[in-house]
């Protein structure tokens, strides 16, 4: 019943991954500061940029949902990609300052105080996280939004340093071994800092009008090449968030009627849209009666 009542837009989704992580911060910073322990006081800064990034996130959504205007006349769909770019960033800077404390604290000799309680916060932090996980992959499913993907990626990371820290205390419990901690820091710090980076570099080039995914491209040609047409050529496409923009010029033969044309051109575009139902398809064809491919730069630019 809860999980029916549960909205899956993306501005929904931002709030609650905002709200569950201004309680997961405040919760480790309270352990961490009793306990001493590097490894949680990290997770509670880590929780802490969650709360900014998904604050930022929510007005960043909240815009790019604008329709286009006289200014913008493709919208603001870049926006979420732009977001996604400062969280990576973020999270980079994130990295950087948990892999400093856990050098210091590797350095100096620091001892893990209230362990159990630590291990609690951990194990709470794990469930919660989780379940946060499991909702932000179904709304990323049905919306296909990069903001929500970069959230599923980060918080893909807070679950597995959750994880590991967990495992680190209980191993600490068990050898009172201390320093693990701050080894088992710089280890997260690494694996945060290298998710960063791919989550920008995706960011990156959605932001330089990437085109769409390969196998996408594929089946879109196979449509082309199975419509009544005489050729087809200068298809081009890029991604806006969900939104596909695809361009292409349709040729026909010279004696068919504008009509006719314009019927076929039609279906096409509906058995594209057809190929993945959960994307919004700008499909701009344009309709020639002869093959003019050589003032095409991109089909010359793949003959050479």
């Amino acid at each position: 019943m809860f999980c029916k009542n549960l909205s899956y837009t993306p501005k929904y989704a931002t709030l609650i991954a905002t709200i569950t992580a201004l309680c997961l911060a405040i919760g480790k910073l309270v352990v961490g500061a009793v306990s001493g322990s590097v490894a949680v006081l990290a997770s509670a800064i880590d929780s802490l940029l969650d709360v900014g990034i998904s604050i930022f996130n929510f007005f960043a959504l909240k815009k790019s949902e604008k329709p286009a205007d006289s200014r913008f006349n493709y919208g603001l769909g870049k926006l979420e990609s732009l977001a996604a770019t400062f969280e990576g960033l973020v999270i980079a800077l994130s990295g950087v300052y948990i892999f400093y404390t856990s050098c210091v604290k590797l350095i100096s000799s620091h001892e893990i105080e209230s362990l159990q309680y630590s291990l609690g916060m951990m194990i709470f932090s794990f469930c919660i996280t989780f379940c946060l996980v499991w909702y932000l992959q179904k709304v990323a499913k049905k919306t296909n939004s990069q903001v929500i993907k970069a959230d599923v990626m980060h918080y893909k990371v807070d679950l597995l340093s959750n994880g590991v820290i967990l495992c680190s205390l209980a191993a600490i419990s068990v050898s009172g071994f201390d320093k693990l901690d701050a080894i088992l820091g710089i280890g997260i710090a690494l694996y945060i800092m290298f998710s960063a980076f791919r989550l920008m570099r995706e960011s990156v080039l959605l932001l330089l009008d990437r085109a769409i995914d390969p196998h996408i491209f594929v089946r879109v040609q196979e449509v082309l090449e199975n419509a009544p047409i005489t050729s087809y050529h200068a298809l081009r496409s890029r991604i806006v968030g969900n939104i596909i923009f695809l361009d292409v010029h349709l040729v026909f033969h010279p004696d068919i009627t504008l009509l006719e044309a314009h019927r076929i051109s039609n279906s096409i575009e509906e058995h594209i849209r057809a190929l993945d139902v959960s994307l919004i398809w700008e499909i701009n064809a344009h309709l020639d009666p002869y093959d003019d491919s050589e003032f095409d730069v991109i089909s010359q630019q793949g003959r050479r």
